[in-house]
């Protein structure tokens, strides 16, 4: 007799660079409403923690976790679950002040699960000190990963890497050759970074060409579909084991004055093994 196939056990995570929550906080309020991923990495929240529409958020079942900044930056964590821990900043930078990285363990039925939202810095313009900041960023993620990893534990790593990593992840690839965010020195870092044991769940589930998750607001750049994929979730093989689905919400960016980016998600199967 052949034995019963095990119910799964999905657990969403999601992240969206909102660009500014307070702005948006329909627009995420509906597509809460309808994807209701079990937990959100939210970027440029662009508003101290004591601002953040956390009453909204939580009349929809969430537990809210913010590190915010006034005007610029900031990331938040949405969880149905509560937390565990939290853990505001990116370790390793000492007088850095920019709200960019919060990191949330959660429990669930069979264990727990570490997520951290991620707002890489941009880098531009070239030749500035934000790109030589941008790189000592990831390199401080790169470090700060390799120590969560040892943990051997299920771990996604969300958020906006303002990374291209290769030219298939671009419209135009030509047209970002000399924007910080297609430089070699960052598609090095990011590889750096996934070949820790990281997954790329997006492209561990889709080879197909057009995957965009940013199209800028200048030049018509969305009805062109002149997009990039700069918005990732990195899994531990613990979590990249657990992987059933990954996808992007494009239709979101067709909304009325939506964010830049559109929401990126993942289904785990967090059964007990």
């Amino acid at each position: 007799m052949a034995a019963p196939e095990m119910e799964l056990s999905v657990f969403c995570i999601a992240t969206w660079n909102v660009n500014s929550v307070r702005q948006r906080i329909g627009l995420l309020c509906e597509w809460l409403r309808t994807r209701a991923p079990d937990v959100v990495c939210l970027q440029e929240i662009k508003c101290v923690d004591e601002a953040f529409p956390t009453a909204e958020i939580e009349a929809l079942g969430y537990n809210v976790a913010v590190h915010g900044q006034k005007t610029f930056n900031g990331v938040a964590i949405l969880s149905k679950r509560p937390f565990d821990e939290v853990q505001r900043g990116l370790p390793g930078g000492d007088g850095d002040e920019q709200a960019r990285y919060i990191e949330a363990v959660i429990s669930h039925a069979a264990g727990a699960i570490r997520v951290a939202s991620i707002y890489l810095p941009n880098g531009n313009p070239l030749g500035t000190e934000k790109f030589p900041y941008k790189l000592a960023w990831m390199e401080r993620l790169r470090r700060h990963a390799a120590g969560l990893l040892a943990y051997e534990e299920p771990l996604v790593l969300a958020g906006d890497y303002n990374v291209i990593p290769e030219a298939r992840d671009a419209r135009n690839p030509e047209q970002w050759l000399g924007d910080a965010l297609f430089q070699p020195e960052s598609r090095a870092a990011l590889r750096a970074l996934a070949n820790l044991g990281l997954t790329d769940a997006i492209r561990a589930t889709s080879d197909d060409p057009g995957l965009y998750t940013f199209w800028d607001y200048q030049a018509g750049a969305w009805q062109r579909d002149n997009g990039i994929r700069i918005d990732h979730l990195l899994l531990s093989p613990q979590a990249a084991d657990r992987l059933i689905a990954a996808g992007i919400d494009r239709d979101e960016r067709a909304r009325e004055k939506p964010s830049d980016h559109v929401p990126v998600w993942v289904q785990l199967n967090l059964e007990a093994r």
